[in-house]
């Protein structure tokens, strides 16, 4: 049931709680603890960040102590522990607090002993601190990423027993835990960027939900698109463009603004398994949508080198490609169906919205402090200090103290999934470090590219999309990254367009069967089988598959090299993801029969490539696919007969 005011207008309330919905509800004494040990995290954070920097590994020590104390204190570790902090958690928090004591107090014969000469108390402490990692990792991401995490480990001592390039000669017990458990494994760069950029931008993201900049986002798409036919999906595509600036998963965006678009697009006509995927592959696409693309953008910045605001630049014309593709998509599917959006009565007055415009502050602050070259860390405290800013402008939206702790309070415990998929990520990027298996993938890339480019790509698109199933994006990422972008790189590929390849693949994992973690908690809210919603989703994305390869064949899509070839390269791949959208609708200027649906994939596929005369031959087909429809149209009306 769609629930309205007073007036008639549909109630816009998303959830945006929903991604504490697995966390313990503690009240009382214990729970103003938990409010004050958030708060004193999110502060130490910010005052060690902008004014009093430590010492990398000691800063990124309390990080990792801070929210592991309240992962174990907040998320249960199986069903029947909700009610209560189970004494096994206790345990884990103590040896939390021991492991962070005796890194303090050992520091600096550490930096000098661990992973060569490792005490027996060192390989103890390591140990323990991988286990409490991977415990962590599998309370907020379930058991994808400890697993892959613990084949990793398994292969740093099977080494010397597999063939071909999978062999190594081994390490002991001692040497690897310790190596593991410091900056080249746990404490690396994943825990980096956790501990200064996506802490950071997840406190940014509360203060936008608890300003209100959330829910004007929401009010803002349903009043320029909630009207148009098939209304609340084109309602879900621009929402989750924007929400997906302040969420850091797929699956965290998918439940929050899935909460209000799926019901709305199922009470307009879309089927529940259409609306649920529409839902997903929009949310999907956030972590793809600058300024903060999901926090996997700040890895690819700290392991290629390359300015942040490059990489940001770079990300905005593959992102319009996916989000318009998925616009085409829901249109068509509500051309086909003959769908309607609300009434105007029934949603937010336009010039009211517009009236509020001033919350787009904000945002447009952080992207144009990016832009002009201003570090991550001040754009981001600006994005925080202007939503408090705003807040002020209207009394319901006001931030007093209770607002800021609630703020702090929620940006703390939404970074806990994040830091605890990093420090688990960690552990892998350690081990291909270790090992060497990182270079042996690249020169098994290399060896395939001897035979095909193609080929080799499309090996590295599978290999990132199977080490993201599972996984959260930020995590899968860093792992594909380890792997598969050395070896493009080699193959002669640009660093840039290497990492954005491996990154869209590491996103789209979240909508690619048979683990499409996205679809499966729209599928949830959308009341469909998850499986068919995944293929759904894949359909409907399909253009988040072809993208990446664009940015192999058409450069300019990323904005590199000359402004003319970039606006051709732009022009012709928006136009080839129409063609393409149509193709896979079965719905160009009307229904297509089977034929035409093979020309327009076809013409998609000459559109996103960089010759001129594949260009000319894709329009061609195009314009002839319009002209048959129009015969075919006009040969169906009847003729008006001529009054006597």
């Amino acid at each position: 049931m769609i629930q309205k005011d007073a007036q008639g207008k549909i109630i816009l309330e998303t959830n945006d709680s929903a991604e504490f919905s697995s966390h313990r509800k503690i009240e009382g004494w214990k729970g103003r603890a938990i409010t004050l040990v958030a708060v004193f995290t999110a502060i130490f954070t910010l005052y060690t960040l902008i004014l009093s920097p430590m010492d990398p590994w000691i800063f990124r020590s309390v990080h990792v102590t801070l929210l592991t104390v309240l992962g174990f204190i907040l998320i249960p570790g199986w069903h029947s522990a909700r009610s209560k902090i189970h004494i096994i958690d206790w345990v884990c928090v103590a040896a939390s607090l021991y492991i962070f004591y005796y890194i303090y107090t050992n520091f600096e014969q550490l930096i000098f002993r661990a992973g060569v000469r490792p005490t027996e108390m060192d390989f103890v402490v390591a140990l323990l601190g991988v286990i409490l990692v991977l415990e962590l990792a599998r309370r907020v991401s379930g058991n994808a990423l400890p697993l892959l995490a613990g084949t990793f480990i398994a292969y740093a001592f099977l080494g010397p027993y597999l063939p071909g390039i999978l062999e190594h000669r081994g390490y002991s017990m001692e040497r690897f835990f310790t190596y593991i458990y410091g900056l080249d494994g746990v404490f690396s760069v994943p825990i980096a960027i956790s501990s200064r950029y996506i802490i950071l931008f997840i406190i940014f993201s509360s203060f936008l939900q608890v300003s209100g900049v959330g829910k004007f986002f929401v009010e803002w798409a349903f009043s320029i698109s909630g009207h148009l036919r098939g209304g609340p999906a084109k309602v879900a595509v621009l929402a989750s463009a924007l929400m997906g600036t302040m969420n850091g998963t797929s699956v965290g965006n998918a439940v929050a603004t899935g909460s209000l678009t799926i019901p709305l697009m199922k009470r307009v006509g879309y089927s529940p398994r259409f609306a649920a995927a529409t839902e997903a592959v929009a949310s999907t696409g956030g972590q793809i949508m600058p300024p903060i693309m999901g926090a996997g953008v700040f890895i690819m910045a700290e392991l290629t080198g390359i300015p942040y605001h490059n990489i940001m630049l770079a990300g905005i014309l593959p992102a319009a490609l996916y989000f318009l593709s998925t616009y085409f998509m829901v249109d068509k599917e509500a051309s086909k169906l003959n769908l309607h959006g609300f009434s105007r009565a029934e949603l937010p007055s336009i010039k009211g919205v517009m009236m509020r415009s001033y919350m787009f502050l904000p945002i447009i602050i952080l992207f144009g402090m990016l832009a002009v070259g201003y570090s991550v860390i001040m754009a981001g405290f600006a994005g925080i200090v202007s939503c408090w800013v705003i807040s002020l402008f209207k009394k319901e939206t006001r931030m007093g103290p209770s607002k800021i702790i609630e703020a702090f309070d929620k940006g703390v415990r939404g970074s806990i999934q994040l830091m605890a998929v990093c420090a688990a990520a960690g552990i892998i990027m350690g081990v291909i470090a270790l090992t060497g298996i990182g270079l042996k993938f690249a020169s098994l890339l290399l060896s395939i590219a001897g035979a095909s480019e193609f080929l080799a790509l499309v090996f590295a698109m599978l290999i990132a999309i199977i080490l993201g199933m599972g996984m959260p994006t930020t995590a899968a990422y860093a792992v594909a990254a380890s792997v598969v972008a050395p070896g493009l790189i080699r193959m002669g590929i640009d660093p840039l367009m290497a990492h954005f390849f491996v990154f869209y693949f590491a996103c789209v994992s979240s909508i690619t069967p048979p683990v499409a973690l996205a679809s499966y908690a729209a599928a949830s809210i959308g009341g469909s089988d998850p499986m068919k919603t995944g293929f759904t989703s894949f359909r409907l994305g399909i253009a988040a598959y072809i993208v990446p390869f664009m940015f192999y064949y058409a450069p300019g899509i990323l904005l590199i090299g000359d402004p003319t070839v970039i606006a051709i390269n732009a022009a012709t791949a928006f136009i080839g993801i129409f063609a393409l959208s149509s193709a896979v609708q079965s719905w160009y200027f009307g229904h297509v029969n089977k034929v035409q649906q093979a020309t327009l994939l076809i013409a998609s596929l000459l559109l996103v490539s960089p010759s001129p005369y594949f260009d000319a031959a894709g329009l061609t087909i195009l314009i002839a696919n319009f002209v048959v429809q129009r015969i075919k149209r006009n040969r169906a009306i009847p003729p008006v007969e001529a009054s006597s």
